[in-house]
């Protein structure tokens, strides 16, 4: 049986492989069934609403907060665990990260599963 190998829908990258009835990602080492649509978990990625890390969904306006120490990438600047964050937005064209926010340490685009609302 062949199959038609996809990205890894937890990192992105291209660099998967089939193994049985599973595909693999080496990059981060995620598994999935290889027959779309059988878990629940994609069903919920594919129906446009953004959601939190415990399955929550996020409107613009509301307040999270972070569940790890960030490190703000080309900086110094590490956002720390349980900070609020208040009046978030959701952009429509945000590639990977669907979260705009603003902070006292600047303006940032998050993952939403780096959150939870508040």
């Amino acid at each position: 049986m062949t199959h038609t190998l996809t990205p890894c829908p937890q990192c992105g990258l291209e660099n998967t492989y089939a193994d049985g009835d599973n595909f693999i990602c080496p990059d981060c080492a995620y598994e999935w069934p290889a027959m779309a649509g059988t878990s629940d978990e994609d069903a919920s990625a594919s129906d446009g609403v953004v959601r939190d890390a415990n399955g929550n969904p996020l409107a613009d306006g509301d307040a999270v907060i972070l569940i790890k120490d960030l490190k703000v990438k080309g900086s110094s600047t590490v956002l720390k665990k349980g900070s609020k964050v208040k009046s978030i937005r959701l952009p429509q064209d945000a590639g990977d990260h669907e979260v705009d926010c603003k902070m006292d340490a600047g303006s940032f685009m998050l993952k939403a599963c780096l959150l939870k609302k508040a």
